[in-house]
């Protein structure tokens, strides 16, 4: 224990990412990913080989990865759609890639939402860049839908961010707005006491919220220090300094704590964390998309919300008793599994359909109770983070070098080839034609056609955002096509879940080609 004690005291220590889960950036949680795709084993990438990396993000939403090194560089890959990579462009990489508009700056924390990305430079400033539809990168407007780079958020004097889905919630160290908000407000998430809904017409039942582009104080927390935050998809989890555990936002699945299902719009205290069971000053707090999870007094690890993809959902924390007694040291949680660094291990447990667990080729895919990664057995973990379906772990490479060697590397894709995946959903003609290069202006085609065809703002967000169906019914839990869809069950017999009639879908698919995809919309010969 002295020698991890007196690492914390001096420079930042920088060690060896490792990456497993799913490599297919524009499929994954849309359409059927080929196993080729996933990484199931920690795998090193190769770009990053030897590199001091010190920190690691992504959101339990987020199919892209953030990674901070010891001088303070910012590299991203995975989905860029949203020019959420701030590299000034809409071309998804496969491989960690500098983002040079930041080079000027020491870059010291990250986080990542579905389609944005916000950091923190060591002087307190703030910049984000993605998607800005709901103000989410905080920048105080919404004029720019999209800014593929870096933009400065309006805050100052910042420690540290985290994002959900669609918002952002910056801690300062400015007296009286310790912690702000700014983005989508449509499940109280931002704790402002409201969710900003107005009708898109006086004669409409449609109903919209508005944005918030200037990151607000939280009114309710004027007078407390926060201390630490974790945002899942929607709902928001904050630690105060005197060790109080509060959570807002949405309320499905039990994921705020408070023995009921209702969304709080704003700020409110979880019972169970107070008097002897306050969290001690080196808590960790997580937050996965239909989930939360803190360690409190003696470091018990407790979780509440939809917890197993089967079964009760926990309304209120309850300790999980498989990790008493191991020193959790950093935590995150991905849409539906979480990755813990222990001691001198790595425990990872939860539901995984893309090798995000990293258990390897001969483990398991799923697991319900926490077991340690073996591969990584012995190892000092730095830095954890999970995405929607991957997982990134970074390595002190203190005497495990030769071990670490021995790991499988990862090249990637040169970005070009990444776009370059088949469009095609039926799983035939899939594996016929594997690189369907061809294919790639066509889906782009696609999506521009179907823009401009768009009548309304929102049908535009539809064919834009195709994975917001998706996420909104496996992460929200409370889908609302199908009562309380659970996952994916619940979208069979849904078929979009957001009711427009084909026909309204003007497709640029080729004549006579009918798509036999599972998802997507039906599409018109």
């Amino acid at each position: 224990m002295s020698e991890v004690e007196e690492k914390k005291e001096g420079v930042v220590k920088g060690g060896e990412l490792l990456f497993c889960g799913c490599t297919s950036w524009d499929a994954v949680g849309r359409r059927k990913v080929l196993p080729e795709g996933n990484l199931i084993s920690p795998t090193r990438l190769r770009p990053l080989v030897g590199v001091d990396i010190c920190f690691v993000a992504a959101g339990c939403a987020s199919c892209h990865c953030v990674a901070l090194d010891t001088e303070g560089r910012c590299y991203t890959w995975g989905r860029n759609e949203k020019g959420q990579l701030g590299h000034g462009d809409k071309i998804s990489r496969d491989r960690p890639t500098v983002v040079s508009e930041l080079s000027k700056h020491k870059i010291v924390r990250a986080a990542a939402g579905r389609s944005h990305t916000v950091v923190v430079t060591d002087d307190g400033q703030s910049f984000a860049f993605g998607w800005n539809k709901h103000g989410q990168l905080g920048t105080g407007n919404a004029k720019n839908e999209i800014e593929p780079s870096p933009v400065r958020c309006a805050v100052t004097e910042v420690k540290t961010t985290a994002c959900g889905a669609d918002f952002t919630v910056w801690l300062t160290s400015v007296e009286g707005a310790s912690i702000l908000t700014a983005g989508l407000p449509q499940y109280g998430q931002l704790g402002h006491g409201t969710d900003n809904e107005y009708n898109t017409k006086d004669s409409s039942v449609k109903l919209a919220y508005e944005a918030q582009p200037r990151p607000k104080p939280i009114a309710a927390f004027a007078g407390e220090t926060i201390v630490k935050v974790a945002c899942g998809t929607n709902h928001t989890v904050a630690v105060d300094k005197n060790g109080y555990v509060y959570t807002w936002g949405f309320g499905g699945y039990g994921r705020l704590g408070h023995r009921e299902q209702k969304d709080e719009f704003a700020p409110r205290r979880v019972d169970i964390f107070t008097r002897q069971n306050v969290l001690p000053p080196d808590a960790v707090v997580s937050a996965g998309s239909v989930n939360s999870a803190c360690t409190a007094g003696g470091g018990q690890l407790y979780m509440w919300g939809k917890i197993k993809s089967t079964g009760d959902d926990s309304m209120y924390p309850k300790p999980l008793l498989d990790l008493s007694g191991w020193n959790l040291r950093c935590m995150d949680s991905g849409n539906m599994h979480h990755f813990v660094g222990a001691d001198s291990s790595c425990i990872s447990w939860g539901h995984a359909q893309s090798g995000e667990l990293g258990y390897g080729p001969n483990g398991q895919k799923s697991s319900a109770l926490p077991k340690k990664v073996d591969i990584l057995d012995g190892m000092h973990v730095i830095s954890v983070a999970c995405g929607f379906a991957h997982s990134m772990v970074v390595i002190d490479r203190t005497n495990v070098e030769d071990r670490l060697e021995q790991l499988d590397v990862y090249d990637g894709k040169a970005s070009e080839e990444v776009g370059a995946e088949p469009v095609s959903e039926s799983p035939v003609s899939q594996k016929a034609s594997k690189k369907g290069s061809a294919k790639a202006p066509a889906k782009s085609n696609k999506r521009k056609k179907s823009k401009d065809a768009s009548e309304s703002e929102d049908e535009e967000e539809n064919s834009d955002d195709d994975e917001s169906d998706d996420y909104e019914e496996q992460s929200n839990g409370r889908a609302k096509s199908s009562g309380r869809g659970r996952g994916k069950a619940a979208k069979k017999g849904t078929g979009r879940g957001r009711g427009r009639p084909p026909s309204a879908n003007k497709s640029s698919q080729p004549e006579g080609k009918v798509s036999t995809g599972k998802r997507g919309r039906p599409r018109k010969s």
